[in-house]
């Protein structure tokens, strides 16, 4: 079974005849050419052997021109919509366009997104996010629709180029966000996101990120993957979620237990992880980012026992 067909089958709910497995981690070369990050990323993807690349997007959204913080209401005002191709974000782009020609049919590959909120949170707004959304929330809210009219034309042009599909990153947890902030200044933006690009790729995921999940709150994303750390005891397992999701699961794997463990430890993580997310509409991954400095003896003995359960499983009906 090639990779494609085990997540085209996979995503249809038929059986396989192992669960497809990828996993990832933040190269931390955000300064280099968009064409390095395809280079690492492909190394990555191929030294593991994984069934799909969840390609890394560390490209931040751009500064308005001569501004250094957004710390007003006026200040917000400056946020503005810009050619996607004219930006820091081209650099990705030209990273999908390599990586989507050096894949060609063979793979899917999936971009990352920082939602709207995060974005404003990881560099525009930064230290003054808290008390801008107290002093002027319509301003925060204006902010957020104008970041996502720009996220929603780079999601298009990645999927023109060859994505299968965008990963949101959202704070759709207690850790992160209380739920009511969560739901005027998160939630809708990712929605909005979501509804527009819907019908442009095939693995459109919500990354429900963190720990306390609003579970309620995240169901109706119109997406056919949730990625969530179902590992973790606040958050529900993924027979608990199958009975209230009934597209796919990207978890399974414990993204704690890949560090400062053994290989053979880390290959009892897979076992687990195939056993929990049983034998159909589960992508077999972290619930986040693994650490970069992850033992690659460890990695790949999980990688292993992934590929031995599909030699030791008959061959899944083909009807």
């Amino acid at each position: 079974m090639t990779k494609t067909e085990r997540i085209d089958r996979t995503l249809e709910g038929r059986e396989v005849d192992r669960p497809p497995v990828s996993f990832w981690y933040h190269f931390g070369v955000q300064h280099e050419k968009g064409k390095r990050i395809a280079e690492l990323s492909l190394e990555f993807f191929r030294y593991y052997d994984l069934d799909w690349l969840k390609l890394m997007n560390d490209y931040f959204y751009p500064m308005p021109k001569g501004m250094l913080e957004l710390a007003s209401a006026d200040d917000l005002r400056k946020i503005g919509r810009f050619d996607v191709r004219d930006s820091d974000w081209a650099e990705q782009l030209s990273a999908i366009e390599i990586v989507a020609r050096s894949l060609a049919g063979n793979a899917y590959f999936i971009d990352t997104i920082f939602d709207p909120w995060q974005v404003l949170m990881r560099s525009l707004a930064g230290e003054h996010l808290g008390e801008l959304v107290a002093t002027h929330p319509q301003g925060v809210l204006d902010a957020l629709d104008v970041i996502s009219d720009n996220i929603i034309a780079y999601c298009r042009e990645a999927l023109r180029l060859g994505a299968s599909g965008v990963f949101i990153s959202t704070f759709g947890s207690k850790q992160q966000m209380e739920r009511s902030q969560y739901l005027k200044f998160a939630k809708p933006f990712v929605m909005k996101i979501f509804a527009a690009i819907k019908d442009g790729g095939k693995m459109h995921t919500a990354h429900v990120h963190d720990i306390g999940i609003y579970v309620e709150d995240v169901l109706d994303f119109p997406v056919p993957i949730i990625s969530y750390e179902d590992r973790h005891p606040s958050n529900p397992s993924i027979p608990e979620m199958r009975k209230r999701f009934s597209g796919t699961i990207m978890g399974g794997l414990d993204k704690d237990r890949v560090t400062r463990v053994s290989p053979a430890e880390a290959a009892r993580n897979a076992e687990e992880g195939m056993r929990l997310g049983g034998k159909t509409k589960l992508l077999l991954a972290p619930g986040c980012s693994f650490p970069t400095w992850l033992y690659p003896g460890a990695a790949k003995a999980l990688v292993e026992r992934v590929r031995s359960a599909g030699r030791e499983s008959p061959a899944p009906n083909e009807r």
